[in-house]
């Protein structure tokens, strides 16, 4: 199982994700009328209701999909669809982006940026390996 490059990919997207709820993706000034008191916020998966449930839903089948090593072509959908959510979940934090008078994208946003990336590495991964198996399998 770890001896599987695409599982070091399926992890680190997994890492990825999880440090998502720590750090910000942009941070800047709200509109003075929408919070007087504190205008200076920042965009992390806890900042919105429907990101925390994709941020969530992403990192339990990522974990999920390294555990299914055994069946190949169950991980390539899975995992397809973790990329599909991963690029929903970027699109929505450009989305909360318009919220802010100015700001800046941070320095740790490179990590919601690099969990899709993970996962086409890891899927590229996955097939070439049933690539291998069904090569194998002809050759029997």
């Amino acid at each position: 199982m770890l001896q599987r490059m695409q599982t070091v990919w399926l992890l680190l997207a997994a890492v990825c994700a999880f440090l998502t709820f720590k750090f910000s993706f942009y941070s800047g000034m709200l509109p003075a009328e929408s919070n007087p008191a504190n205008p200076y916020e920042h965009i992390t998966a806890t900042s919105s209701m429907i990101i925390l449930i994709f941020t969530v839903a992403l990192v339990s089948s990522i974990i999920i999909d390294i555990f299914l090593f055994k069946n190949r072509k169950l991980q390539l959908r899975i995992l397809l669809a973790d990329i599909l959510i991963s690029l929903l979940n970027i699109f929505l934090y450009f989305r909360q982006t318009e919220r802010f008078n100015q700001g800046s994208y941070d320095l740790t946003a490179v990590f919601f940026l690099a969990i899709p990336v993970l996962l086409v590495l890891a899927a590229r991964g996955i097939y070439k390996d049933q690539k291998l198996v069904k090569s194998l399998d002809r050759l029997r």
